[in-house]
Formats: C-alpha cells, structure tokens, sequence
C-alpha cells in the first residue's frame, strides 16, 4: 500500500512487521509423597463423624491450643500478612501483563530485516553509473544520456516506481523524509549497522537534486521536475515500454520549470536543508546544499508584484505529464516545510519567521481530505511536528511563541508521533489476505511485481520493447526478487490481486518506501544503555535538529 510519510510525517495507517512463537508450558509431577502436617488450633468444631479418628497414611496430627496473648501483636501480623498476599499479587499481575523482554527483541530482530530490506528497494531505483558494490546484483548503468543537450547533466537519481520515470517532487520529498529519520534516530542506524547504508541512499538523492536545481542569476532558477516520458504521441517511451532501464534507446525528453513552481522548489528546498544536517561533518558538502536552499528560498518567497507563485503540474511545460502521477493541490504547506528545514539547517530566524507567519494561509489551502495527513501532497502535518517541538524543547521566547502555538494546536488534533505496532502489524500479513506486502518479508508476499527491472531475466542480453511484454503478461514470478518493496497494496475491500500487469496492486514507489523506512526505524529498538549512562534512551536524538538554533536578542 502506498504510504503517506512520514519524518513524522508519517500515514495513519502505518504499517509493522511481527514474528512470535508462543511458549509452551507444562506441570511437572512430583517423584514422591507429600507429607502434611495438620494443625488444629480448635477454632472450628469438632466434627462427630467417625472419620476424623481414622489416621492418614501420609499425615501426622498435631493437637494444639491457640492463646492469643496480646490482640495488638495480633492485629499487626494480620495486617502484615495481607500486606504480604497483596504484594505477591501486584507481582504476579506485573508479570502477567507486562510484555515479555524476549518476544520483544524477537520484534526488534524481524524489525532489522526489515529496514535492511526496505532500504535495498532504493538501491535497485538507481539510475546513472550504479554502483559495484550495490547489493542487488540486477542492475547496471542506465541513463546516461539524461540530460545530455543540457550545460549540466541529469544523470542519477532514482526511478519513482515500477516504470523508468525520474521524477524531481516525489524524490526531493524522500530525501527529505529518509533526511529527518536519520538526524533523530542516528544512534537506531548505527546500531544495527544501516548508517552508512541510509547515508547513501540520501547523498545519492540530493546529488541529483543539485543538478535539476539550476540557477540562471540571482532572480532566476530553472527546476527540472522530470526525465523520462508517457507521452503516448510516442511510440516506445518509459511507460508503453517495458523495457529494463539498462536497454533503453529510445529518447528521453525532460521537462523544465520557473520560479513559480513554488511548490517544487519548496520541496527541493526541503530536502537540500535537511541533507545539510546529514552531512554536516562534511563541510564543503553541506555548504553547498545550504547555498542551494537559500537560492531557491529567496527565489520562490520573493515579495515582488510580478513574482507569481503556484504548483508545478499547473504549467504544462513544467509538470503536465506528471498530472497523471503526482498532481499537487497546493504549494503553500511546501514552501513552509522548506522554510522550516532551512531554519534548522543555518538558525536564520527569518526563515523561521516566514514559516510561522504564513502557517495560518496554508492550513486554509489544506483540502479537507488531507487533513492530518502527511504524504508527498501534504506536508502541514510535518510543519506542525517539527515546529511543535521547537516549541516545547527549545524556548525561542517572543515573539516566536504566539506564531509556533498555531502549530501546537495543529498537533494536538493529530497524535502522529505514535506508531503503534499493533496497527503495523497489516503489511506483514495480519490482514484477510494473509499476506505480507513488503516483497522478500515473510512467507507470502506479491511474486509478480509491476517492475520492468525485477521482471525480465538479469541474463546479459538486451530485450526489446516487444520482447520485454512476454515478461509483462508472464504467468511466472517475477525472476529477481524486489526485496523491500512495498506494493501499493490492496483495495478499499481488502482484496489483492498478485498480477504484473495491474499496477494498481503491485507497484512500489520511493515514496511509500520513504514512508515505511520512517516507520521501521521509529518502531525499532533503541541500543542499549552504554555502561555509563543513567539515563532512559529512547533512541532518538532530541537535540540535535536544534545544533544551529541560538536563542534570538528579545525585541526591542
């Protein structure tokens, strides 16, 4: 199923994966008699049956006599007592209801898998000179002539989904996405060893979203939001074909945007700051994603009465053909998540400024259907998050205090900070279809995935267009195996049918792989406490998207 994202930014239909294996118990039977001891203290009658006379095999009998010689002394062992049975209660009750540490890190272990597995789906998205040492060994260059009429190059990147399409919106958003998880949940990575891989996976993103940012002066960009084409005036393009990326021939036009693909450049902007504080070690790097940001800030937020502001796909030049794929509603909660991730990458209050400012106008823009939701359209939800947490763990004192406060109130009407695990629980298999949706996990998961790469034999031939439909409306499995690729998912009925040629069912995105990577790490363990630490850890990191932010000079 497609994910909504979240950096917090999270779907409220999360999605987790759980493996459990009951233990079985048993009483175990003693070898000998017990022996028992009765004591009669004479606080009952005798009975007058003529079986208390008889003697037990296994019993010896006492006669005593109970003298109570101080009744307070008496008092205080019976309260005691009960104080006792009452403590011994509360303990069993403890142990019978609280989760047992062992199931749980047998969670965390499938949890692991999982993120490994979730994060090679964007290793086998790449495009450009791929890598020797990528772990899926059924790729290889592919679009190296993007962009090749251009000063620039439009070579890397990812492709979007199932089909050999590079769109600029959806990938700036996964990086920003894959960004926010690794700056609050860094200590999870390094822990089960993905760091690096994440790290990656995010470089390769940005690299490329630095070469379809091209500033022409200091008033002036031009975004290029898309590579690739489904264009059906044409005959073999990256949709009528199914072709892998690696044999593609036929032409690949790009589509080029202005200064008013507000919202384009605000995701952008987003993912370029956020990449920052990934990469802040790297300072030459860094400077140079910053840079960036701040060029298309004050391009798409300037104030002058010929500047126009509005969405990509409203121009058809810049985004008609992805109308089809990623139409975008708005471009007001973009241009406040950018200026929000700004603000954490440089401490420059001016953009903070802007965000706060203009949080009220794009709540307004907000459609209904959205509300609380954050997915590559909507991005609000997130704004409200990070601007949230600036509030409450980081006094930015007045004025800032009545502009975050909307933000709070946005927050509270949404409680998406939480994942639960037990909601998590449908894309492994716990739905009618008793299947995992996340190829490669599980038991059962979807064999014929809508994905030219995955589908067509990795046998050093070149396929043809032609060729490549006898993989598409093959019966077979898919003979390359997408690990980590969650599918779009079932219906509104919970019905699911595993067929290449129905998309709607069986393709992946980098979108809702972004979602479900967020997921994972957030419901992950934390590492373990080191030695020297009294602390309790939940793993994330509170402090760091705050490194760059001083506390501003009160106003005057």
């Amino acid at each position: 199923m497609r994910s909504s994202s979240n950096s917090c930014g999270i779907d409220h239909y999360p999605v987790m994966y759980v493996h459990s294996i009951p233990e079985a118990g048993r009483l175990l039977p003693s070898a000998s008699q017990w022996n028992s001891i009765e004591l009669d203290f004479h606080l009952v009658p005798k009975s007058n049956t003529a079986y208390d006379s008889i003697p037990s095999q296994y019993s010896k009998s006492f006669d005593c006599e109970l003298v109570i010689t101080d009744r307070d002394y008496f008092k205080r062992f019976l309260y005691v007592s009960l104080a006792i049975v009452f403590v011994i209660l509360a303990l069993v009750l403890l142990v019978h209801f609280l989760p047992h540490k062992h199931n749980h890190h047998g969670n965390s272990k499938n949890l692991t898998l999982a993120l490994n597995q979730a994060l090679m789906f964007f290793d086998a998205q790449k495009s450009g000179n791929y890598p020797s040492n990528s772990p899926v060994k059924f790729r290889g260059n592919s679009g190296l002539k993007d962009g090749d009429s251009l000063p620039g190059s439009l070579v890397g990147g990812f492709y979007d989904s199932g089909n050999n399409i590079k769109f600029s919106f959806p990938t700036a958003y996964t990086v920003t996405l894959l960004s926010w998880t690794v700056i609050e949940y860094h200590e999870k990575y390094a822990d089960i060893g993905e760091l690096d891989h994440v790290k990656d996976i995010i470089r390769w993103g940005s690299d490329y979203l630095l070469e379809v940012f091209a500033p022409q002066n200091s008033s002036s960009i031009t975004l290029y939001s898309q590579v690739g084409t489904g264009n059906s005036t044409q005959v073999d393009n990256d949709i009528s074909c199914w072709q892998r990326p690696e044999d593609m021939s036929y032409k690949r036009p790009f589509s080029a945007c202005d200064g008013t693909a507000s919202d384009l450049a605000g995701e952008i902007m987003a993912a370029l700051s956020a990449a920052s504080i990934v990469f802040q070690e790297d300072t030459a790097y860094s400077r140079r994603l910053i840079q960036s940001a701040k060029i298309l800030f004050d391009v798409a937020t300037k104030n002058e009465s010929d500047h126009v502001q509005g969405t990509y796909t409203a121009v058809d030049t810049c985004g008609g053909e992805a109308r089809m794929f990623y139409n975008s509603s708005g471009y007001k909660d973009e241009l406040i998540w950018g200026g929000t991730w700004l603000f954490f990458a440089t401490g420059d209050v001016s953009h903070l400024r802007y965000a706060t400012n203009h949080f009220g106008a794009a709540e307004e823009e907000e459609t209904i259907s959205e509300k609380g939701v954050f997915y590559w359209n909507n991005k609000l939800t997130a704004t409200a998050v990070l601007l949230t947490r600036l509030l409450y763990f980081h006094d930015m004192g007045y004025p800032y205090e009545d502009g975050l406060g909307s933000s709070s109130d946005e927050t509270n009407l949404l409680i998406c900070s939480y994942l639960s695990q037990e909601t998590f629980n449908r894309t492994p298999g716990d739905n009618p279809m008793k299947m995992s949706y996340m190829v490669g996990f599980g038991n059962k998961y979807p064999t014929q995935v809508h994905h030219r790469a995955a589908s067509i034999l990795w046998d050093d031939r070149h396929y043809t267009c032609e060729e490549g439909n006898r993989w598409l409306y093959s019966k077979d499995g898919n003979p390359n195996i997408l690990y980590g690729a969650m599918v779009a998912g079932p219906d509104q009925n919970d019905n699911f049918l595993d067929k290449r040629d129905r998309p709607q069912f069986t393709e992946p995105s980098i979108a809702g792989n972004a979602g479900l990577v967020a997921a994972l790490i957030a419901l992950h363990d934390p590492p373990p406490n080191p030695p020297d630490s009294n602390g309790f850890s939940l793993g994330i990191d509170q402090n760091g998207i705050f490194e760059k932010i001083h506390k501003p000079p009160p106003a005057p």
